[in-house]
């Protein structure tokens, strides 16, 4: 199976090595790294592994202590393809049929940013315009988000949430009603470098949209 590991560590030379080292011992071969931030003399790195079995979070933290200063944040599992450009794929779907621009973004965003679904908002409304094939089919079955109002889900500016069980990455789409919202229900909140990612697709969705 595949998972991402988030793993903080001190912003040094030879701490990545260790954080590989102590990976390899516990069976991971690791297919692709993404640093989310350097910043304070920390190092924020999301780890994307193949991992025979479902790896104990526990015990994989337990061994990575190891490494004087690494916090292992979240192990979740993840349907990422390492190597391929993602956002470059979905730019070329939506460019391809303007038409359904929203709707491929709406298919194609949870796997930019290790989502498990998405839906379209509509702001004015609050029904749900589109949905990814993971999603719930309204605002009503999203178990955890009952008490999250439309509001909530369609900010004035892209911004993350935690409601219940569920991480929520939400993004106007610019020029339309529309609000774009991510969900993880497994894994850490979603980072800012996430954050920036995905709001620049959706602006250059919705330029192609219109």
């Amino acid at each position: 199976m595949m998972f991402r590991l988030r793993v903080s560590f001190p912003d040094r030379p030879g701490a990545l090595g260790q954080v590989a080292r102590v990976l390899g011992t516990l069976g991971a071969d690791i297919l692709q790294v993404t640093v989310l931030e350097r910043e304070a003399g920390r190092a924020v790195d999301d780890f994307t592994v193949s991992w025979p079995g479902s790896p104990d979070a526990d015990t994989v933290r337990d061994h990575m202590s190891s490494v004087p200063g690494l916090r292992v944040e979240a192990v979740w599992p993840t349907r990422e393809i390492p190597g391929c450009a993602l956002d470059y794929d979905l730019l070329k779907h939506a460019a391809a049929d303007p038409g359904r621009a929203f709707a491929t973004l709406v298919d194609a965003a949870p796997a930019l940013v290790s989502a498990e679904w998405a839906v379209a908002v509509c702001a004015k409304t609050g029904e749900l315009v589109h949905r990814s094939w993971q999603a719930p089919s309204s605002l009503d079955e999203m178990g955890g988000l009952a008490g999250v109002r439309v509001s909530g889900l369609t900010p004035l500016r892209p911004s993350t949430i935690g409601s219940g069980r569920h991480q929520l990455m939400c993004l106007p789409v610019p020029g339309t009603d529309l609000h774009l919202v991510l969900a993880r229900t497994e894994g850490p909140a979603f980072h800012r470098a996430e954050l920036d990612r995905a709001t620049r697709v959706v602006e250059i969705v919705s330029l192609i949209g219109r």
